[in-house]
């Protein structure tokens, strides 16, 4: 997956799922949002980058896809973009908790944090903060809502 860190002209779409309305924004090289949200603010809806990541979730939705392969736009301090890192690297139908991301990313103490990051997450479900949970496997925190969490992590279990 390809990751940049600037900002062009904005483009956005929505595109419906099975767990409602998705937001999705590019700035014409990459996706620069992704939101459990029904925001518009009349920008231009066609270009290419949406088109792709809606086909790409077209295809994730139906259990065809278990890797996005869209160039990200990923934005927040060195610290969040450590946590976002982390998060591309937790594999389809799998979860991984606070504290070991912390671990990962070689601040253990930071499990509090990286729940704020993951809450920071403008690119929910391409940079998959909802495969996160609590250390004790709760479903903890989710900016879409627990009960999406919840399909999307039993979505994923039931397509490995």
């Amino acid at each position: 997956m390809m990751v940049s860190y600037s900002v062009l002209m904005q483009y956005e779409t929505t595109y419906q799922s099975p767990l409602g309305p998705l937001h999705l924004r590019c700035n014409g090289t990459h996706i620069t949002e992704l939101s459990f949200s029904t925001k518009n603010e009349n920008l231009p809806k066609e270009h290419t980058v949406l088109d792709e990541a809606c086909l790409q979730l077209n295809e994730y939705f139906q259990g065809n896809r278990k890797v996005f392969e869209l160039p990200l736009l990923i934005e927040g301090t060195p610290f969040q973009k450590q946590v976002y890192d982390a998060l591309l690297s937790i594999p389809y139908g799998q979860t991984t908790s606070y504290e070991a991301i912390a671990c990962k990313i070689g601040n253990p103490k930071a499990c509090r944090a990286v729940g704020m990051a993951n809450n920071r997450n403008r690119i929910a479900l391409l940079v998959p903060c909802h495969r996160v949970v609590g250390k004790n496997g709760s479903l903890v925190g989710y900016a879409g809502g627990l009960d999406k969490k919840e399909w999307l992590l039993a979505f994923e279990r039931n397509n490995c």
